[in-house]
């Protein structure tokens, strides 16, 4: 008689219940899709949930990083110093402004770029010409932000965060501090990818303190669209005889973009948000049993490094001495694949994309690729059980004879 398999943990998945289904449903039932109140009953509970002044919605996590670099006014001849441990859009933003990126390595053993990694990236940066730095919060920790922004104030450079792993935790060295509202940085961006703290299905949003930065982006979304019209060129086509405004008149004075969410995907992210704090906290209940299981493997096997702070866990990364093990990074994948346990990596240095390598040329960051060598997530979501981790570290020490 064959044992029936058991069931396959990818390393990450949305959790959906039927209140966000009936949530998307309920807006279904109105025909208003788009433009509509749920966009911003949506974005005043992300400022809440964040405590930050202001949130603007977009179509994804690399739409809110466009609007950002947008918004901030980068153009080509600036550059923006961007960690190469994170995802190809943090480094793409600029790169659709036309501005240069000058990758900044990382600590070995979280991933994260140091405040010493940002000055490293100075020192190679045209001198005056870096008008922006991207501190990236990797796996759901935060990079030093007080530090970071001092180094940014010293030399007049703007912070922005990507924050799309970290929505729903604290900064390390201000543990009361919501990631999103960290007065040193002039915005966050979040990502609501399925896999992520919460998810619109695809999504991101930008929380900033700055109120006419995010009337800025608001504008830029929407193809740089305003109502009233104010501009003297149409004043013959704005109002009626009675000197009224015509309703249908809008003015463009600026390249805008059609970066928006709607309000279906909007319904489910504000459906999501009121789940935000307790599936933090299940994350943090399930890292911590984790850490405990994967301890004896050590120093082998290892939980990534850790930085304080309660971060808003998006992965759980382990970090492998593949040569002490005898079995490469590829090898180890499919035998956990075998045993219906997903993993992934996260990420492959961006300065190492051919596309940036032809621009730069290969740059020197061994923190960065030691952290790439040996990374590894395994899964990690709400609804994952005690059991399940169980099972996966149990699979993890059969298939490496640990």
């Amino acid at each position: 008689m064959t044992t029936p398999s058991q069931p396959m943990l990818p390393y990450g998945r949305a959790v959906i219940d039927e209140d966000d289904i009936a949530a998307v449903a309920q807006v279904l039932r109105t025909g208003t899709l788009t433009d509509g109140p749920t966009v911003e009953a949506f974005e005043q509970a992300l400022a809440e949930a964040t405590g930050a002044a202001e949130a603007v919605t977009a179509s994804s996590g690399t739409t809110a990083l466009h609007l950002v670099t947008l918004a901030l006014d980068l153009k080509p001849g600036d550059q923006v110093i961007v960690p190469t441990v994170t995802f190809l859009a943090t480094a793409n933003a600029a790169r659709y402004v036309g501005a240069d990126v000058v990758f900044a390595d990382a600590d070995p053993n979280t991933g994260l770029m140091t405040p010493e990694n940002f000055e490293e990236a100075l020192t190679r940066a045209r001198k005056g010409a870096v008008k922006a730095v991207a501190p990236v919060h990797l796996s759901g920790q935060c990079c030093d932000m007080p530090r970071i922004a001092e180094i940014a104030d010293r030399h007049g450079i703007t912070v922005f965060e990507d924050a799309c792993h970290a929505l729903g935790g604290t900064y390390p060295l201000n543990e009361t501090v919501p990631v999103g509202s960290y007065k040193g940085s002039a915005a966050a961006v979040f990502s609501f990818h399925p896999i992520k703290a919460i998810t619109t299905g695809e999504g991101g949003a930008i929380t900033t303190n700055d109120r006419e930065l995010a009337a800025t982006m608001r504008r830029l979304r929407g193809h740089g669209m305003e109502k009233p019209p104010s501009h003297p060129a149409l004043a013959d086509f704005a109002t009626a005889a009675d000197g009224k405004v015509n309703p249908w008149i809008y003015q463009m004075r600026e390249l805008g973009w059609n970066f928006r969410a709607s309000d279906i995907h909007c319904a489910l992210g504000l459906s999501q948000i009121k789940k935000l704090k307790s599936h933090i906290a299940r994350r943090a209940e399930l890292v911590a049993y984790y850490d405990k299981l994967i301890k004896p493997l050590a120093p082998t096997i290892r939980h990534q490094g850790r930085v304080g702070g309660n971060p808003g866990w998006h992965t759980y990364n382990i970090l492998i001495d593949f040569p002490k093990l005898g079995m490469d990074r590829s090898a180890l994948v499919k035998k956990l694949a075998a045993e219906n346990i997903g993993a992934g990596v996260q990420y492959m240095p961006v300065h190492l994309q051919p596309y940036y390598q032809d621009l730069y040329g290969r740059a020197h960051l061994p923190g960065a690729e030691a952290y790439y060598g040996k990374c590894l997530c395994l899964p990690l979501y709400p609804d994952l059980t005690a059991g399940d981790v169980e099972r996966v570290v149990a699979t993890l020490k059969k298939v490496t004879g640990l």
